[in-house]
């Protein structure tokens, strides 16, 4: 598979990257955090992709990325008090909630009843994410490997494995986000990352 490359501010870019990904392909582009590699997030086939692209064990649930607050219906319909707190507060931003999935979404993109939600804060996610609607969205690296801060890094690991990059520039966060346990009483951090339990804790006070 050739891996095309354009520009973020490229007229056509949103508009083939939406078909790529109504066709069933993976594309890779810049969050708020590091690049995420996305998929149609209905169709089990692209998402079984993710897998096998990264090398990623299947034991591994894989996040849904969101580009407003309207979609999360899409992804869960059982959204807490806590996750609705914490998403008022720190979205669109570095913090994954892990919430109860919707039961429509494929059983391939978690192994849990559970599946992780974010809204990135980074304009090109946001306006790619509300043309296609949410999507099945990992790190758009190998696993085990460094992420991927910039188009060509992503390259560099995923060239000729995915159909196409989006170049937005290097990321600005150039860490994975923060993820969160929202299914219990209180958060219970299961990754850390740019928002710290601290300031969690003090988003709800």
């Amino acid at each position: 598979m050739l891996t095309r490359m354009l520009t973020a501010d490229n007229p056509q870019a949103l508009c083939e990257a939406e078909e790529l990904l109504g066709e069933g392909n993976l594309v890779a582009f810049p969050t708020d955090t590091v690049y995420g590699l996305g998929a149609d997030l209905n169709n089990a086939q692209a998402i079984e992709q993710l897998y096998v692209v990264k090398g990623r064990k299947s034991s591994k649930a894989i996040a849904v990325l969101l580009g407003s607050h309207e979609q999360l219906g899409i992804a869960t319909n059982e959204m807490g008090s806590l996750a609705k707190r914490l998403a008022e507060n720190f979205w669109p931003g570095p913090l994954t909630l892990v919430v109860a999935r919707h039961p429509h979404l494929p059983a391939n993109l978690s192994p849990n009843p559970t599946v992780g939600v974010r809204m990135p804060d980074h304009p090109v996610a946001l306006a790619l994410l509300k043309r296609t609607g949410p999507l099945a969205v990992t790190s758009a690296n190998l696993s085990e490997h460094p992420n991927a801060n910039t188009a060509h890094e992503v390259r560099r690991q995923l060239n000729e494995r995915i159909a196409l990059i989006l170049d937005g520039g290097r990321t600005p966060g150039g860490q994975p986000s923060t993820v969160v346990d929202c299914t219990g009483q209180e958060p219970a951090i299961l990754r850390a990352g740019p928002i710290s339990l601290d300031q969690i804790m003090a988003s709800l006070l």
